[in-house]
């Protein structure tokens, strides 16, 4: 068997596989542990976000919740990778995979692996998706996925778009030294003084998925949790909220009605897709763009479960995800199935 990616759901599923004896191999992009967690921006802290939940039978345990969770995270990571024995190749990109019958053929970088079964943990951080508007911009453009922190926005304008936690934790920390900002959004924000509820987002998204069609985020379903820090820059102005703008202009970007906002920077914090396109020879996809699948399996060729996809797309779902691919894949494969080839 194989598992491509060791972030939150590959290294779920993996330590499900390692516990059952099964022979598996640890596939990741990645030069060390923490999958997306590597590049997540300097000032996002351990006490930002919105939980970091724990891989089975490791719990997390962070004495300092102030240092950046790009070092904490993957040392958790690395430390799972060690206390469970897991058998992760890295870096190994994985560059297409193909049907051989009974087999799937996994191309990589470093060589050629035939699995039975492929548990498929790639995320999205490798995507980031960046909308596209009509007209020219002679300022900056960026994706949060390139943020480096809030000194880069010093004395400048910027406009931020997006309404999910990281576009508003990204414009509190660049309003601070930026000359102006401006928050634009698809649709009107919806905050919240209450934790929202995981398990309910991740059944929404869940739904669009069974049916074949684009998962969309888990993200976009939960709200803005009202933090202290939200609150502050309510009050101070920093989260009016404006509608998505018409078009970009070369001095920045400008409504339907005229109305014009002048920028030296486009941040855009509009989320990512899945990273999937290696699997493109499978022709997994449906008529409506997405994968149809039940629970972790994909309809179009069950032997193929994809995790970190969808309902899993955040550490909400990934370790439920995870643990579930390594049971159907255990209980699909009679005991001579269970070995992957390597280079």
């Amino acid at each position: 068997m194989v598992v491509i990616g060791a972030g939150q759901a590959g290294l779920s599923a993996a330590s499900g596989l390692a516990r059952a004896g099964a022979d598996f191999v640890v596939l990741d992009g990645e030069d060390g542990p923490g999958g997306a967690w590597r590049h997540r921006w300097p000032t996002l802290r351990v006490d930002d976000t919105h939980r970091i939940h724990d891989l089975p039978g490791l719990p997390f345990d962070s004495v300092d919740p102030t240092r950046p969770a790009a070092e904490v995270v993957p040392e958790y990571f690395a430390a799972y990778e060690r206390e469970f024995g897991l058998d992760v190749r890295r870096p190994v990109r994985v560059r297409a995979v193909h049907d051989d019958p009974p087999d799937l053929v996994v191309e990589t970088d470093r060589g050629t692996w035939t699995a039975r079964a492929l548990i498929n943990a790639t995320g999205t951080w490798t995507r980031p998706f960046v909308p596209r508007y009509p007209g020219t911009f002679d300022g900056r453009q960026l994706h949060v996925a390139e943020y480096g922190g809030p000194a880069g926005f010093a004395g400048e304008r910027v406009v931020v778009v997006g309404g999910g936690t990281s576009a508003v934790q990204l414009l509190i920390e660049i309003a601070a030294v930026a000359a102006d900002t401006a928050w634009v959004t698809r649709r009107p924000p919806v905050f919240s003084d209450e934790p929202f509820d995981g398990r309910a987002a991740v059944a929404r998204v869940e739904e669009r998925v069974r049916a074949g069609r684009a998962p969309g985020s888990v993200v976009s379903v939960t709200g803005l949790l009202r933090t202290p820090a939200v609150r502050a820059a309510q009050e101070a102005g920093i989260l009016r909220r404006r509608p998505m703008f018409d078009r970009l202009v070369p001095e920045g970007v400008a409504w339907a009605d005229g109305t014009t906002y002048a920028a030296d920077v486009v941040l855009w914090a509009t989320g990512w897709r899945a990273a999937l396109g290696h699997l493109a020879p499978l022709r997994l996809r449906g008529p409506g763009g997405g994968i149809a699948m039940d629970g972790t399996r994909v309809r179009a060729d069950p032997r193929v479960h994809l995790v970190g996809y969808g309902p899993s797309a955040s550490t909400i779902g990934a370790n439920r995800a995870g643990r579930a691919a390594a049971r159907e894949v255990l209980r699909g494969l009679v005991p001579a199935a269970g070995r992957s080839g390597s280079p």
